[in-house]
């Protein structure tokens, strides 16, 4: 009798594993497929000198590297990258959450709505949203300047995306495009927070700002974190594309040249697909560095709601 109930434990728990099995394999082949074989080829690709157009690969080792230690260009990207990083992650942070704070704390008629509308932009392709900042930086025509020349005794005519400045002014819309998705992961971590905790906050005479840092942002910390994170691999792996859209080749002196507009351009344009390599990984290695560097210090012990 043991016997036939351990067999058929034992077939019971196999119908689970396959029953699982049919449902993770394919998305586990796809990301095979289109993630993990890209990467590794474009490693292996990186040690040799390949243009593209031939089959003839010459093998170079650590040679595309060594050019990267001396390409002023990729010391540019990289100071570009992290600007957008640290001005991305202090402005959708800062800005979230204070939405989210004020759409969920405070009684405010049509939150629902205004969590929709604070979401369009997500929904936007990036190429609308770079087209659509380009009107409002024009120094002719755009609105921002229009708007400005309403404080001066002349024409505001400033080159927004044609300064060595203009990397800053990249941040608008990258910030107004994206705020939407963490402005719901915010909400839903300030909801799940029992109400009760605020109650005894007020009784207990709290301030609403008293009640923020010891109440909101500690049991919201995990959707900070994934936010952060989620803001940090965006921009270092998809900030190309904004880049290429609003200033085309990295502006005026590479000022808004980032890693992955300047892989776009060795690969795409140069024809160097190895050295285009060579910055993929540059760009793999920065981000591995860069997001384990923030899960750890953004690591704290976790608080269990009774």
């Amino acid at each position: 009798m043991q016997e036939r109930k351990t067999v058929r434990n034992g077939t019971a728990k196999m119908k689970r594993n396959l029953f699982i099995l049919s449902f993770t394999l394919p998305t586990l082949l796809l990301y095979l497929v289109f993630t993990v074989y890209p990467m590794l080829k474009g490693i292996y690709l990186s040690l040799f000198d390949w243009s593209g157009g031939s089959e003839t690969y010459n093998f170079i080792g650590l040679g595309n590297f060594k050019e990267l230690l001396h390409d002023a260009v990729i010391a540019k990207s990289i100071r570009n990258d992290y600007i957008l990083v640290i001005g991305k992650v202090v402005g959708f942070m800062v800005m979230s959450m204070f939405f989210a704070v004020a759409l969920t704390r405070f009684n405010i008629k049509g939150s629902g709505f205004y969590r929709i509308v604070f979401f369009i932009p997500n929904v936007l392709s990036v190429v609308v949203v770079g087209v659509l900042w380009r009107y409002v930086y024009n120094p002719n025509l755009g609105f921002l300047n229009s708007f400005l020349s309403l404080f001066t005794d002349k024409p505001f005519d400033f080159a927004w995306l044609g300064d060595k400045w203009s990397i800053f002014a990249l941040l608008p819309p990258s910030i107004w495009a994206g705020i939407g998705f963490t402005i719901i992961l915010l909400v839903a971590g300030i909801l799940s927070i029992p109400s009760s905790l605020y109650e005894s906050a007020d009784i207990d005479g709290a301030s609403q700002w008293s009640q923020f840092w010891l109440i909101t942002l500690p049991l919201s910390w995990e959707q900070v974190k994934t936010s952060v994170l989620w803001i940090v691999m965006t921009t270092l792996n998809g900030s190309f594309v904004i880049v290429t859209i609003m200033t085309f080749e990295g502006g005026v002196d590479n000022a808004t040249q980032v890693m992955g507009s300047y892989l776009y351009l060795n690969a795409f344009k140069f024809g160097k697909f190895s050295y285009g390599s060579a910055i993929g990984v540059l760009i793999l290695v920065l981000s591995l560095i860069t997001t384990a560097a923030l899960q750890r210090l953004m690591k704290r012990e976790t608080i269990e709601i009774t």
